[in-house]
């Protein structure tokens, strides 16, 4: 699969439907670099035109901002502004949730005004206009999933629906965490912590959160952000769990059941 860059489309004088912003853990990340494979060929079958800023593509500045450096954080989101201004960008999906919630609701004090999505709503939206159909059932049928509510998706933006909806479509149980929706607990990686060196207590947050996830029965841990991907891993591990429990985003299940 060959997937094209903006300045490709630009230069044949086409544009694309969709802008998909990998971000940093979806580029560099091994384990990440799965989920964006999934999700470009999610796409790719559901014949969306998409594009991808390649290497044009910089940080949201996301953690330096949560990290309190201002200064890095508005010289980053300036430059990827004036990169997108330049295209024409009107819709932006992305696998990130801190991605998303910083483009969505903090570049437009800087002038970048998107359309921003993120990409459990953009499955949701490909599922409900039939433009993926999930008929492989063998992968996941009767097995049990939960889903784990990432901060920067629900809290902040209270999208708790769409995953869920998803998820939903796939011949399986869906089982819920006793933390979950708007009380879900966090991974332990945002607002930079992600970046940080750990802090003194009595549990990681993480390894708190694998055992409410392992606790459900669930065979499946469906999420939907490459850091909570990370944590919750490290999390099922800590359980000694990691041959019976599967960490896997939603992306990367639709994609094991994708038909023709």
């Amino acid at each position: 699969m060959t997937i094209k860059t903006m300045a490709e489309y630009a230069a044949s004088g086409e544009t694309p439907e969709v802008l998909f912003w990998v971000g940093c853990a979806g580029s560099f990340d091994q384990r990440a670099q799965k989920i964006t494979k999934a999700f470009a060929t999610i796409l790719d079958k559901a014949g969306v035109r998409f594009a991808i800023l390649g290497k044009e593509e910089n940080c949201t500045g996301d953690p330096a901002r949560r990290a309190g450096n201002e200064f890095i954080f508005q010289m980053m989101a300036q430059n990827n502004i004036q990169v997108l201004n330049g295209y024409g960008v009107q819709k932006i999906v992305t696998a990130c949730p801190h991605c998303f919630n910083i483009i969505r609701n903090e570049y437009p004090e800087l002038g970048g005004n998107y359309e921003v999505l993120h990409h459990t709503t953009f499955l949701q939206q490909l599922i409900d206009a039939g433009k993926i159909r999930l008929t492989d059932a063998s992968s996941f049928k009767g097995k049990k999933i939960t889903y784990h509510d990432s901060c920067y998706l629900g809290r902040a933006n209270n999208i708790y629906e769409a995953p869920r909806k998803v998820l939903e479509a796939l011949d399986a149980e869906l089982v819920e965490m006793k933390r979950c929706r708007s009380k879900g607990l966090c991974c332990g990686a945002g607002g930079a912590q992600m970046f940080k060196e750990e802090e003194k207590g009595d549990t990681r947050i993480n390894f708190e959160r694998g055992r409410e996830a392992v606790a459900t029965g669930a065979s499946v841990i469906a999420a939907n952000c490459p850091f909570c991907m990370t944590m919750l891993t490290d999390g099922v591990k800590e359980q000694g769990k990691e041959d019976s429990v599967q960490v896997l985003d939603i992306a990367e299940i639709v994609a094991r059941q994708l038909g023709d």
